[in-house]
């Protein structure tokens, strides 16, 4: 009988030892994901907050390349005709390449809107080497437009 109950403890013993380790095993485990969780949605957040700041700059600055590319169609018109043709393409070429920013800012747009984008540590990098390639070509293409009759 003495036997039947130091095992019956015993049993009842590594049972609660069993429950207590699976539980505090959750615990952790469901902290780790909230503290993940967390970190995420700060990134999302950020990420998102940056890249609405950085498409409304970039917009303007792509109204502002067409009103440029505007106003060089206007003194195209007024050029001799030997440079006309030259011209005329090379003014086609660039608002060929403001075409390209404006779609470019227009696919990434789509990609937030619709969360096509995945958010962890590697999204922040990748979103600041698309606004650097960005304002790259915007600046190349603004000195395009400077140099355009040089």
């Amino acid at each position: 009988m003495m036997k039947n109950k130091t095992l019956l403890l015993t049993i009842i013993g590594v049972m609660t030892l069993t429950m207590l380790t699976n539980c505090r095993d959750r615990f952790q485990k469901d902290t780790k994901n909230t503290k993940e969780a967390i970190i995420i949605n700060e990134i999302e957040t950020t990420t998102k907050a940056t890249w609405d700041k950085f498409k409304k700059e970039s917009e303007a600055v792509i109204d502002n390349t067409e009103i440029e590319i505007e106003k060089l169609g206007k003194k195209i018109s007024e050029a001799n005709k030997d440079e006309y043709g030259i011209l005329l393409k090379n003014l086609d070429k660039l608002k060929q390449k403001n075409e390209e920013l404006k779609d470019k800012l227009i696919e990434r747009s789509y990609k937030f809107k619709n969360n096509l984008i995945e958010f962890n540590e590697s999204s922040k990098e990748l979103e600041q080497k698309f606004e650097t390639e960005f304002k790259q070509d915007t600046r190349e293409l603004k000195t395009a437009i400077k140099d355009f009759f040089q």
